[in-house]
Formats: structure tokens, sequence, C-alpha cells
């Protein structure tokens, strides 16, 4: 799931970026002011092109007279959001310590008095790249070709330069009705299929936006059925293609509890799913596998080289349980892929890019999506089970030290063993 801070940030944004306009055709309204756009019967294609979001008139963004102030007890992201803010008449050049927690993007201005050591373009390059050997495996011809993956997320800029030559279908399913893309579809399409930020970036993307419930002014109520809904027309679109060309991974950046609205019905989709043979990855991973399958994210250091095994450690907004020795997760069992300091395709336009310094599962759940298409390309009947257990088999264990203390931290992934180790298993 996502941590708290960036699950609230996302609804407080949903709400300033609803319009509620459904002058498309194919566009159906229901009662909650959620949308459905669907293609017409037997065709797989693109419903609509939703715009570019403007950040730069929401609250806290435009023109900046002073920078947020970063508190290391909060724990919460977006403490410093940056996106398409002004900052160019500021003096920034004693606020390192607060712009290395910032967000920004393509549209931030940025004044000339920055701090030697912050160099946002870097921040930039160094977060696009997948890290761990992915881009080694691209450079060899493994890039997810051949492979489809599926994901149900928030609305997606759809012609965005990361993903537009990848995506094969798009619908929108009880989607919050804004006619503008959310920050969170392009970067979850990107982590899983981007050209330059993804792990696959040469699978086919077949795309649903949808919305987990109901948006009430400030409240928002969970009802996981309009998920179930659109798993259940993926398998639709599934029985559609070709057997060479079937979907084999699901992306859903959300987890569900047995409390919520709708969890019998997601349920019963995901186990449907799961016959067909796509390995649905979520936030409830961990239940849906009957407790077989964990993961977490990585932290890394902005500035450190993503391809360096050393350069990463837990999460930042789980680093100090991790340290603290307070292991509420079970760590020793989960597979560790990267998470923070990434830089993701935005919804601000389609040559826009977006770095988040703090990242939640959100961020992992594609990335593992796109290692398993990896996997699927050089071991085409693949299973999720052994994918995992050579997952684990060939990860790697960090030594940690901090404040006198030892502490191992693994297995973290290792894109390059895992996809040799499959290319040669018998």
């Amino acid at each position: 799931m996502l941590n708290k801070g960036l699950r609230t940030a996302l609804l407080v944004l949903a709400s300033f970026l609803a319009i509620w306009n459904f002058s498309s055709v194919d566009a159906r309204p229901d009662a909650a002011g959620q949308s459905t756009r669907q293609n017409p019967d037997g065709t797989i294609g693109i419903v609509r092109h939703p715009p570019a979001a403007d950040y730069s008139a929401l609250p806290g963004h435009g023109k900046l007279s002073s920078l947020p102030v970063y508190d290391p007890h909060l724990k919460e992201s977006w403490q410093v959001d940056l996106r398409s803010s002004d900052l160019a008449a500021l003096d920034l050049r004693e606020r390192l310590r607060d712009l290395i927690h910032a967000d920004f993007d393509s549209k931030t201005k940025w004044p000339p008095l920055l701090p030697k050591a912050f160099s946002p373009d870097q921040l930039m390059e160094l977060g696009k790249n997948p890290g761990l050997g992915i881009r080694e495996l691209h450079a060899k011809g493994i890039t997810g070709k051949g492979v489809s993956i599926a994901v149900i997320d928030q609305c997606l800029l759809i012609d965005h330069e990361e993903y537009k030559d990848r995506l094969r279908f798009y619908e929108e399913i009880h989607c919050l009705a804004n006619d503008h893309s959310s920050m969170h579809g392009p970067a979850v399409a990107s982590i899983a299929v981007g050209k330059t930020v993804g792990v696959a970036p040469e699978s086919s993307l077949f795309y649903i936006a949808e919305t987990h419930g109901n948006l009430d002014k400030d409240n928002f109520e969970w009802d996981f059925s309009y998920l179930a809904k659109s798993i259940d027309r993926l398998l639709e679109i599934n029985g559609m293609l070709p057997q060479n060309d079937k979907i084999r991974v699901l992306s859903i950046a959300v987890g569900w509890s047995p409390k919520q609205k709708g969890y019998k019905e997601v349920v019963e989709s995901v186990n449907k799913a799961k016959e067909q043979g796509i390995f649905v990855i979520s936030s409830s991973l961990y239940e849906t596998y009957d407790h077989r399958f964990f993961f977490h994210g990585l932290g890394r250091s902005p500035f450190k080289d993503p391809d360096r095994f050393d350069s990463y450690g837990p999460g930042s907004w789980w680093a100090q349980q991790f340290y603290s020795g307070q292991k509420y997760f079970p760590v020793a069992e989960a597979l560790l892929v990267p998470m923070d300091s990434r830089c993701t395709a935005s919804p601000t336009g389609v040559e826009d890019y977006a770095y988040y310094p703090m990242g939640g599962w959100s961020w992992s759940i594609p990335y593992i999506a796109g290692l398993y298409a990896l996997a699927c390309q050089v071991k085409s009947d693949i299973k999720p089970d052994i994918f995992w257990n050579e997952a684990l088999n060939t990860g790697d264990i960090l030594e940690i030290e901090q404040k006198g203390q030892k502490h191992r931290l693994g297995k973290i992934i290792n894109p390059e063993r895992l996809v040799f180790r499959l290319k040669n298993a018998n």
C-alpha cells in the first residue's frame, strides 16, 4: 500500500483536479460522479487522451516567496513539494538540507543561487535509472519484448514519451471524473515499461484507469468492487488476445482488507486472473499468494549510483523501524527492490518528468511487474513461485553499520543474476 502521507496527498490532489466534464460520447458518469469509458465490443484501443495536469495553480505551488522546511520527525511525503513551482527569486545556497528532500518536476523554475552540492538535473538523471544492472540487461536485448503487462491505476497521460509506443489499450472504469492526468498513473506506467525509466521498456502495456471507491468532499470511502470489475474487464480483453500475446502480469498499486467494501469481489477477480496464468502484484501480494511472497522498498541516497548494490538501504519511511529493531514487516523474508529517489513520467506534459525522494510500495509494485516481464522473455513457461524463489535465491544481503551496530538487509534483488539463472534453467 502507499504510505499514509503519499496516499492522503493523492486524494487531496484528485479533489483539486476534479472537473465534472463528460462531453466525450463514450463517457458514462455514475451516481458517485465517476466515469466509465470503454471501447466498443470486440475492439482493443485507447478511448481518450486526457490532457496534462497543471500543478502551478494549486495551493502551495506557483511562485514561492519562501522554501518549505523539511521536518525529519514527521516522516511524511510532500513536505517540500516544489513541482511546477517558481523559485527563481529565492536564495537557496544554505538550504541543502531541505532541498535534498524536495519533490520537483520539469516545470520547476530554479534560482541561480543553489547549494553547490545540489543539482536537480543530476538527481533526475540518476532517478531515471531503474538501477541494479537493469540497463545492462536491456543492452543485451532483455527488455520484456513480446510480453504484455497490465496496470490498473489512476488517469493516464496517454501520449507521454516514456510509454506511448508501448500502450495498446486504455479504458476508464469508475474513474475519478477529472479531465486531467493524475500524477500516479504516469509514474507507475513509466516504472513498468518506460523507455528510459522502465524495467521492461519493450513490453506491451494494457491499462485501465479506475478509482478504488468514492470521494465525497474530504472523505474517501474504499470500494474494491470497481477494482474487481476492472480486473474482469482485463480478463475479457485477455481472452481476445492471441496465445503468444497474453497478459502475463498485472500491477495494482493498492491493497485491500476483509473489512473494506468490495473485498470479496476483488479477491474473486484476482483468483480468476491467477487461474489464467496472470501474476497479480499488489500491496496485498503477501495475502494473495498464501503468505509466500513478501516485498519491500529500498531507499537510496540521492546522489549515489543506482547500479551499485551498496547505494541502497531500507526505504526512508520504514528505515527508523528497521534500525531500531521494530521489524513489524517480515523484512528477512522479503524481496527488496528500489523505491526511493526515483524520477518518473510526470502528468504535466508529454516530455515532462518528476522526481520523488520518498517512494511508497506504489513504486515497487510496477518494478516487480517489469522484472517478471523480463523473466517471461527469457523463460516463457515461468510461474510466480519459480520466479519468486529464484529472485530470493539469487538476491544479495547488505550489511549496514548504523551507530555502531551492524544490520543485515536482504534479499536485495539482483536482476542480472536472476535472469541468468532463469535463462539457463532446464
